[in-house]
């Protein structure tokens, strides 16, 4: 009856759908990927009669076809849930299912099913402790003459065995850690089943597999840290003071180490703390941050800012229990607290829930912040951001029912999610894709990653116009975009000709977090979740280009002489296709030459000296990395093609007298935060010179 049920409720669905279409488009069904996860669970009867029941199940699927195998031309159309029955004789098959989208795309499965009136034979179990998931196992099963298997994980006396078609992992998460019998029985078509009995031993995991979020770049007046591998920690600070919590209460503390990364370590928690080397001045920050990752004992844990002139004020926060917690407690939270002031705070304080009830934490990336003073407004580079929701469509502003890119699209799009928005200071506009980007079906891309496809690869010419007041922002340039290259404000692309002008509207939830929607034709409403890219991982990172000034481009007999070649400001002028590049480098370690539709090109390359199209393989549309070595002062471009500066200046000379290489080494000296000095020797005593600024 609920399978009835749900289908007249599918049903209703796709009968609204069909008589809406003229009014909103429907147009985002066909952005519903295939089926995926496409799996046909077996039940044979054992009394050798070879009685085979077949359930397909995907995710995403409206309707199958199960094709038997078995030489007859036999199938059978299913809807979810509902299953085939069919009888073999003995022998090998391959059972073909086929599943449907709403959309009409497909997916085939082809399985196994050896039916055979012997009892299973050559029974291996393989079990084994998840490496992530904590008391949970995974078992697979295999055996000769067996379609499917059971389990019996032994917590539970009674409890309805696990089935599953041999081959297939099973998984299971135990209440506690302990030695449990599991009992695995194998089952084919013959009465005769075959079983293995094994006292395993499962295991808790007590300890974080992977480290905290790296914390964001952050301006050093921005942020007062006491316990950071990112931040300047405050000096003299005890992060495991001795205040009786290990003689009253059996807690303990260490430093744990996690493949280098160090964090704090408080085991069996009561109370713990850190005393600052000296006081600090919080009042004009704005958050404490901290990141605790405990296994499934804390509930809680109470943090407590101390101050030296007027006590301490609590506030309690839950845990994710085996994982991390990143926690943000806005500092009113303690001020607004009886008249608690801030400004000599010395110490914190942390209090386990229960209390020395066996809960360890480990606790990083302690700091106080407030949101950045450095860039504001529009400007700067941005990226969608790499979480649920962010992503969507619907019928009106905040409902994505249509269309919600989930965890799982997230993760198939990082392609997509690394894209970058930059809005330049000047009013230009560039989208930096990189060698790949996420292509829709319309742009030949088969839902999938792949090279950019024109106009939507990040050569247009583009600018914007921000309108705070009215909450807009215009993109100007044929292939320009936010989001989505094809929602415009004439419909989707390619039902509507490609726009030269979009208007989106935008909304700041923070400084470093926009909104964007935009009306795709009345009553589509695709919604994009922006965040300001901090670029964290190393001062390199981050988008360049050359000073667009006199003598920011040269070459000379040594460092610092450019007496052979210096650009001055006509050059500048001359060379603007050039002194518009960007050099990217990408918190990940990629690297990307963005070149736009003109560059600079010299005669070796067939150019004569003028601006045009980039040549290959110095186009930009090779995949690079970098490694910046800090104390060395050099970074290394991987990738044949990529560079810094001029393509031809390499390590062993000048093209086209030697051969294009695959990496390139650069002397790099930081003349402040955002301008770089770069260096290459090509050849003996021959030294292209750059001048680079980071917007």
């Amino acid at each position: 009856m609920k399978n009835i049920k749900n289908l007249i409720t599918c049903l209703m669905v796709l009968a609204y759908l069909g008589c809406t279409v003229d009014e909103r488009g429907v147009s985002f069904i066909n952005n519903v990927p295939a089926p995926s996860n496409l799996t046909v669970a077996f039940i044979v009867t054992q009394d050798n009669t070879g009685s085979v029941t077949m359930t397909p199940n995907g995710d995403g699927a409206t309707s199958f076809k199960v094709f038997f195998g078995d030489g007859s031309g036999t199938s059978v159309d299913l809807s979810p849930g509902e299953s085939a029955e069919n009888t073999y004789e003995e022998g090998s098959y391959e059972v073909r299912v086929i599943a449907t989208g709403i959309n009409g795309l497909t997916t085939e499965l082809i399985q196994p099913l050896v039916v055979s009136f012997q009892a299973p034979q050559n029974l291996v179990v393989n079990i084994e402790n998840d490496g992530t998931l904590t008391k949970t196992v995974n078992l697979t099963a295999t055996a000769d003459f067996a379609i499917t298997y059971e389990v019996d994980f032994g917590e539970n006396v009674g409890a309805e065995p696990t089935m599953s078609n041999i081959g297939d992992t099973v998984s299971y998460t135990y209440e506690e850690a302990g030695i449990y019998t599991i009992v695995v029985t194998a089952m084919g078509a013959a009465i005769e089943t075959t079983t293995y009995t094994e006292d395993f031993e499962v295991t808790a995991i007590v300890a974080p597999l992977v480290s905290a979020p790296v914390p964001p770049n952050r301006a050093e007046e921005d942020v007062i840290s006491i316990f950071s591998a990112v931040y300047n920690d405050v000096p003299g600070s005890d992060y495991f003071p001795d205040w009786g919590q290990g003689g009253c209460c059996g807690s303990g503390w260490a430093l744990f180490d996690l493949n280098g990364d160090e964090m704090l370590q408080y085991t069996n928690l009561s109370y713990q703390g850190n005393q600052f080397g000296s006081p600090q001045d919080v009042s004009q920050m704005e958050y404490i941050h901290l990141d605790v990752w405990t296994d499934d004992v804390l509930n809680t844990i109470e943090v407590s800012l101390i101050s030296v002139s007027n006590g301490e004020r609590p506030v309690v926060v839950p845990l994710n229990q085996n994982g991390w917690t990143s926690i943000d407690i806005p500092i009113s939270d303690y001020t607004d607290q009886g008249g608690f002031t801030v400004a000599d705070i010395h110490q914190l304080k942390y209090v386990g829930d229960p209390f020395a009830g066996g809960g360890s934490a480990f606790i990083d990336n302690v700091y106080f912040y407030k949101e950045p003073s450095g860039p504001t407004g529009l400007a700067g580079t941005w990226r969608m951001s790499p979480v649920a929701g962010s992503l969507g469509v619907g019928p009106s502003v905040g409902d994505t029912v249509w269309f919600n890119c989930d965890d799982t699209c997230v993760s198939e799009r990082a392609c997509y999610f690394d894209d970058l928005y930059v809005f330049e200071a000047d009013g230009t506009f560039t989208n930096v894709l990189g060698a790949d980007t996420f292509l829709e079906d319309w742009q030949g891309g088969g839902f999938s990653c792949g090279a950019p496809v024109a106009p939507h690869d990040g050569t247009a010419e583009a600018t914007y116009v921000w309108d705070e007041g009215a909450g807009t922002v215009t993109i100007n340039g044929t292939g320009a975009y936010i989001g989505l290259p094809k929602a415009n404000n004439q419909g989707e692309l390619p039902n509507v000709a490609v726009p030269s002008s979009i208007t989106y509207n935008i909304s700041f939830i923070d400084n470093n977090n926009i909104f964007v929607y935009i009306e795709a034709g009345a009553g589509v409403f695709w919604q994009f979740q922006l965040e300001r890219e901090t670029f964290a991982s190393s001062p390199i990172a981050g988008i360049w280009q050359m000073a667009p000034e006199a003598n920011s481009l040269g070459v000379g007999p040594a460092p610092g002489d450019t007496v052979w070649f210096s650009c001055d400001d006509t050059c500048v002028v001359e060379r603007a296709c050039y002194f518009n590049d960007y050099f990217v480098f990408f918190p990940d370690g990629t690297f990307a030459n963005v070149l736009g539709s003109e560059t600079f090109i010299e005669d070796w390359q067939g150019g004569g000296f003028n601006c045009g199209p980039a040549v290959a393989p110095h186009d930009g549309l090779t995949p690079a990395t970098y490694s910046y070595d800090e104390g060395a002062g050099t970074v290394t471009i991987d990738g044949i093609g990529s560079y810094i500066g001029l393509p031809k200046a390499n390590n062993q000379g000048e093209l086209p007298n030697v051969a294009v290489p695959s990496s390139i080494t650069y002397d790099v000296t930081f003349l402040d935060s955002n301008t770089i000095s770069v260096i290459i020797e090509s050849g003996a005593g021959v030294y292209w010179q750059y001048k680079l600024i980071k917007l």
